[in-house]
């Protein structure tokens, strides 16, 4: 395992590991940026490809970068669901190389809200997770949140009946779920949220996000805590 947590042995041997973002987003490159560095330290070979720039090879059915070097590992800052829905992206069944994709496609399940109400439904009055459903099931004090919005966008909270905090997006079309609210603790106006990495099982780091309203977003400030 190397700083990203990859097996080498996963990975197509002795290939480059691609990494890509949308080529217009200076966050997304600076994140991308940075997991490149950090694979280039665990002495991976590297290079960076914006995802818009990313071509099909219909005659050797492979992707290529803008070189036409085939590619067949890549870390991609660009959700799933995305590219599963582009016509470019179904390209991923054809795909003579096998490509190893990081992350790969079974964090969709995991990344889609719609689980929390299946994973309660499975474990109910676990005490590890939040009631959720797919409708306000009765709750009086509850947050609505679409099935695969990101950054705090298009979440209501809702307390006795009531909405307190409301954001917009371009989220929704999908559905909601409804999870009981669980209010983050005020630390003079501030309200933090820990985040947690898992890789192989093993707790890997953890960070800090903290807004100044209870719904967190992409303007939130963020702290990293630990990094082992």
């Amino acid at each position: 395992m190397d700083y990203l947590g990859i097996d080498h042995a996963k990975c197509n041997a002795n290939q480059i590991l691609h990494f890509t973002c949308v080529k217009e987003s200076l966050e997304d490159l600076t994140t991308t940026e940075y997991m490149r560095d950090c694979a280039i330290q665990g002495g991976l070979t590297t290079k960076l490809v914006f995802i818009d720039d990313i071509g099909w090879d219909e005659t050797a059915k492979q992707f290529v970068d803008m070189e036409d070097e085939s590619i067949r590992n890549i870390f991609k800052l660009y959700p799933w669901e995305w590219l599963a829905a582009e016509e470019f992206g179904k390209n991923i069944l054809e795909d003579a190389n096998k490509t190893f994709w990081i992350e790969p496609s079974w964090k969709m399940i995991l990344s889609n809200k719609a689980i929390l109400p299946i994973l309660w439904e499975l474990n109910p009055d676990c005490e590890y997770l939040l009631p959720a459903y797919f409708d306000e099931n009765g709750m009086k004090d509850y947050v609505k949140k679409p099935i695969l919005s990101r950054e705090g966008a298009n979440i209501e909270m809702v307390k006795h009946y009531g909405t307190i905090e409301k954001t917009t997006g371009e989220y929704g079309d999908e559905g909601f779920v409804y999870q009981q609210l669980f209010e983050l603790p005020d630390f003079d106006d501030n309200y933090p949220v820990v985040g947690s990495w898992i890789i192989g099982q093993e707790a890997a780091g953890i960070g800090i996000r903290e807004a100044k309203n209870l719904i967190t977003n992409n303007k939130s400030r963020f702290v990293p805590h630990l990094i082992s």
